[in-house]
């Protein structure tokens, strides 16, 4: 089970991503609040979530009520759309620990890599926020209608962030959800996650798999 007092917000949590998060971390025993720019669609989702598990661990609210609300914050939305989302719940994350899933994915060449010119999403997203936000990135190579399944999900996790405790906060979020979450280095490196996304998406296309991920091989995680 979860730590009941780590209230986590998702933020696009009516998504297919937000929603596997949400999901799994209320499985988990975490309290969870979707977050979207439609209140009245997040308080739907949330509902038809608990109903589904059986409980009430979820909840919906605006994107910026939900990032008021909890300690940790995810993000799940489409590049499109990031920037805006993040003035948008900027004013309650100071001091937060704000972990962003997104991919930089430009259509129709998604199996493309495309990255911003700050070298990565993750590290923008820290230059937007401003450095009294503890930014971390993870999830980016997780299929998500594979999180909204009860089955195991074969894909390690590679979490990266500038504060180190942040990290292993997220890796215990990412091992709570029934994946394996691996410390990855410093913000910066969150490039190689991001640009993985589009290769993943090449290969799925190319051999028709319902969802690759990846695997850190030839060592156990240390404990």
């Amino acid at each position: 089970m979860g730590d009941q007092s780590t209230v986590v917000a998702v933020i696009g949590g009516t998504g297919a991503l937000g929603l596997g998060i949400a999901r799994r971390l209320a499985l988990a025993g975490y309290p969870v609040v979707i977050g979207s720019r439609d209140a009245a669609r997040a308080v739907a989702a949330a509902a038809e979530m608990n109903a589904a598990l059986g409980g009430s661990a979820i909840v919906g609210a605006t994107n910026s009520e939900a990032a008021a609300r909890a300690e940790v914050v995810f993000l799940a939305v489409p590049f499109a759309s990031h920037a805006a989302i993040l003035d948008e719940i900027g004013p309650v994350v100071s001091g937060k620990i704000v972990v962003d899933t997104t991919v930089p994915l430009q259509p129709p060449k998604v199996s493309t890599v495309h990255l911003p010119p700050e070298g990565s999403v993750a590290v923008a997203t820290q230059n937007r926020l401003g450095s009294d936000v503890r930014v971390v990135s993870a999830l980016h190579n997780v299929a998500a209608h594979r999180l909204q399944k009860d089955e195991a999900v074969d894909c390690d996790v590679l979490v990266c962030g500038n504060d180190k405790d942040a990290r292993a906060i997220v890796v215990t979020l990412v091992d709570a959800m029934g994946l394996r979450g691996l410390e990855a280095g410093p913000l910066a490196n969150s490039v190689v996650a991001e640009a993985l996304t589009s290769v993943l998406i090449g290969i799925n296309r190319r051999y028709k798999i319902d969802g690759a991920g990846i695997r850190i091989t030839g060592t156990a995680k240390p404990s």
